[in-house]
């Protein structure tokens, strides 16, 4: 029988709970600059950073940086070295579909849509790789939740 890639939707409080704790290296894709340091996009992932997760910036604009919040900057999800337990995905709901396979090759056991982010298909063909899926919720938010 084919496994129920739904199971990988992950919507609950405790899936997301377990989720968070297996988690410590996350590559954030779309990330801004400390230019932008007022925009979720930089001070989520800036949070993250504090609290003592591994964060990899992988910025979809700013060709300028090479370094973000220390950190040198990769240009594609699947050119960062070694594993990434999540991706953490800052872009509109309708520009997640370009970075599906990219994301598909980097093999990461999770992908966070950022608030007000959804991309069924995407979520669809993530989950039928395999992959954790989280949507339309604020990773630092969850994040302090879970660490309380």
């Amino acid at each position: 029988m084919e496994s129920d890639w739904r199971q990988n939707l992950v919507t609950t409080s405790d899936g997301i709970a377990q989720l968070l704790r297996d988690t410590r290296r996350i590559a954030v894709l779309g990330i801004k600059t400390e230019a932008q340091a007022g925009q979720p996009a930089f001070y989520v992932p800036e949070y993250l950073h504090n609290a003592g997760l591994d964060v990899v910036p992988v910025p979809v604009y700013y060709p300028d940086a090479t370094r973000i919040l220390g950190k040198p900057v990769y240009r594609r999800v699947a050119d960062v070295p070694g594993p990434v337990d999540m991706v953490n995905v800052f872009r509109r709901s309708e520009d997640v579909a370009p970075h599906v396979d990219d994301i598909l090759a980097a093999k990461p056991k999770a992908v966070w849509m950022q608030s007000g982010i959804r991309n069924e298909q995407a979520a669809q063909r993530f989950a039928e790789a395999g992959i954790k899926v989280v949507q339309d919720r604020c990773l630092m938010v969850e994040h302090r939740r879970v660490a309380r």
